[in-house]
C-alpha cells in the first residue's frame, strides 16, 4: 500500500489519542493532540495547511487541510457521531487540488473509526 508506513503512524496515533481523552471534545482539541503524539514519534506535520484550488491556472478558493504528514498524507478529522458521505467527498476534493494522493479521513466520535482515501492525479498541482 502506498505510504503504508505513514498511515500506520498515524492511524496509530489517532487511536492513542482517543483512548486518552476519550469521546466528546471539539474537534480542534483531537487535532491539537494528534499532531502533539506525531511529533513525538518524529512524524513531520504541519497543521492548517492551506491548499489553493485553481480553475483554468486561476486561484479560485481556498482549503486548509487539518494535517498534512511527512508532505504525503493529508488527514481530515471529524467529531461526529459517524463519517458521511459529504466528509469523504471533502477529503477527496482536497487530495484532487494537490499531489498528495493519500489521504485520511479520521472520526473520533462515540466509536473511533477512519477512512482511507486514495486519488490518483494524473498531473501535479501546487500546495500553497
Amino acid at each position: 500500500m502506498l505510504h503504508e508506513d505513514i498511515t500506520e503512524d498515524i492511524i496509530s496515533s489517532f487511536y492513542k489519542v482517543y483512548n486518552t481523552l476519550g469521546y466528546g471534545f471539539l474537534e480542534k482539541v483531537y487535532e491539537n493532540a494528534l499532531l502533539i503524539e506525531l511529533i513525538n514519534r518524529g512524524v513531520k506535520c504541519e497543521q492548517q495547511k492551506q491548499i489553493a484550488v485553481f480553475y483554468e491556472d486561476k486561484k479560485v478558493g481556498l482549503y486548509y487541510a487539518d494535517l498534512v504528514v511527512a508532505d504525503k498524507v493529508i488527514v481530515e478529522l471529524k467529531a461526529v457521531s459517524e463519517i458521511c458521505e459529504e466528509h469523504e467527498y471533502q477529503l477527496i476534493n482536497y487530495l484532487k487540488a494537490t499531489s498528495i494522493e493519500i489521504g485520511l479521513l479520521l472520526n473520533f466520535g462515540k466509536s473511533p473509526a477512519f477512512k482511507r482515501k486514495i486519488y490518483t492525479n494524473r498531473t501535479p498541482k501546487r500546495i500553497t
